[in-house]
């Protein structure tokens, strides 16, 4: 078997390794492999997956394409300043959502400014998004937090992305105090609009500057060929918007829902490209919907490893045990007892039929929330200040999605039966969330969707060509 392209997903466990084959303008899988990660340096676990590759008889042309996608670094560590705490919120998750970054605080000009100043000497974040007034609008926000930055003697590159009046002042402030900072559109230029993609792409070049700062990673980026490491997370974020929204040769498949389950997250992607031909009127604020069309949501609490004991104190373990038809005091501190077990061996492969279930169990109960709090829902109270009545959706509309992809370790070395039941248990009870009425599932048993994501901002029409032509769904179009 031969191959010429390579592409390389760093984890914190493992580091995956996908080869295929580009020949004619046809992109075919060839195989993947992997090894563990060496934190301590990254290239000897690269080799180590490209010898798993060898051993199976995979030979690698010397012109090789190498891409690499990596969530080793575990994300660049984000504050988020702004001018109002919920507008604020929603932009700093929508630019951090397959950038590279996770928001750890979120303050606005509703936290004394004592408070503000705090917050940035005790997290000591990587990037701050600096946000504040639509265009045209308030300027003072934006103004007073760049002084609050500079007084904090931060060692963050800032994001520049308020109100663009403003950004210029804010820029010397900044400057002048001996602060590294990047200016870009605003990330809400208009109370209808959020528009991220240029901060997005700020901190995803901040992400490849300081990844190489980890030992062996740098090596990384020398191996690649064009010199970029994506965040794993944005990589299957691409993937589902190629997908989705096709390219200019090819239509897609239209809108799609990702479920990715790992041992420390568990994140859900859902891409609708017919959002983006709604009129500023049907979008409506942006406050209080969700009609971008790529959004993502990560539930850092709700994995089947290293998170796992944050699934049992969400749902309670009677509750988890019941997805699986199980009862009784004994078996709940069992559970319990497995999920602390998980917690400090996230390494562990369960073994039997009762960990084995245990685990189904555990996802079942992961996807199930995710997926809730990720969808909108039916109202079911009257709010005059916010306009909403009883009956009326709020949030983000599932229900005419088609196609569900499953991704993760789960959905790779799990029986077809016990997929299968899986993700029907977790969509089973729907309850007031705006769910997919009837979803067609797709399992990603070769974890290929990250890899497509790549590829497909190079070779668009080939990598979606396979995509519809591996997930056997090129005739639904």
């Amino acid at each position: 078997m031969q191959a010429n392209i390579i592409v390389y997903d760093v984890g914190s466990t493992y580091t995956k390794l996908t080869a295929f084959l580009l020949a004619e303008g046809v992109l075919e899988f060839v195989a993947r492999s992997q090894a563990l990660t060496t934190i301590d340096d990254i290239e000897i676990g690269v080799l180590a997956a490209k010898q798993a590759l060898a051993v199976k008889g995979v030979e690698v042309c010397r012109e090789e394409v190498v891409f690499s996608t990596s969530s080793a670094a575990g994300g660049l560590r984000m504050v988020a300043l702004g001018y109002m705490p919920r507008v604020t919120a929603k932009a700093a998750k929508e630019v951090a959502m397959s950038a590279g970054a996770r928001v750890l605080e979120i303050v606005s000009c509703e936290d004394l400014p004592e408070f503000r100043l705090q917050v940035l000497q005790e997290i000591k974040p990587d990037i701050v998004l600096l946000a504040g007034g639509t265009d045209g609008g308030d300027q003072d926000s934006m103004l007073e937090n760049a002084r609050i930055i500079v007084k904090s003697k931060s060692n963050a590159v800032i994001i520049i992305a308020g109100n663009y009046a403003a950004q210029g002042e804010v820029a010397e402030i900044l400057t002048s105090g001996g602060i590294a900072n990047i200016r870009v559109s605003n990330v809400m230029p208009t109370i209808h609009e959020l528009k991220v993609k240029p901060a997005r792409e700020a901190i995803h070049e901040q992400f490849i500057k300081q990844i190489t700062l980890a030992k062996g990673l740098n090596k990384l980026l020398n191996v690649v060929s064009d010199k970029k490491v994506t965040p794993t997370p944005g990589a299957v974020l691409l993937g589902a918007e190629l997908l989705a929204k096709g390219t200019f040769a090819q239509e897609g498949i239209g809108d799609i829902l990702v479920i990715d389950i790992g041992g420390a997250t568990t994140d859900i992607h859902s891409v609708m490209p017919g959002l983006e031909k709604l009129t500023i009127e049907e979008k409506g604020l942006v406050i209080n919907n969700e009609k971008q069309p790529s959004y993502r949501t990560v539930e850092g609490n709700l994995g089947l490893r290293i998170s796992a004991t944050g699934i049992v104190e969400t749902i309670g373990p009677a509750g988890v045990l019941t997805k699986i038809g199980y009862k009784g005091e004994e078996l709940e501190q069992k559970l319990i007892d497995y999920a602390v077990f998980l917690e400090k061996n996230p390494g562990h492969i369960s073994q039997s039929t009762c960990e084995k279930d245990f685990d189904l169990a555990l996802a079942i109960c992961a996807i199930e929330v995710a997926l809730k709090r990720h969808a909108g829902y039916i109202s079911q109270e009257f709010n005059p200040v916010m306009g909403i009545i009883p009956g009326i959706p709020i949030g983000r509309d599932l229900r005419r999605v088609k196609y569900v992809f499953a991704v993760g370790g789960l959905f790779t070395h799990r029986t077809t039966e016990e997929k299968q039941f899986v993700v029907k248990q977790a969509f089973k009870n729907p309850g007031i969330s705006l769910l997919p009425i009837q979803p067609v599932f797709i399992f990603d048993e070769h974890y290929l969707l990250y890899s497509i994501g790549v590829l497909g901002q190079k070779y668009a029409d080939a990598s979606l060509q396979f995509a519809k032509k591996h997930f056997k769904i090129e005739k639904e179009v």
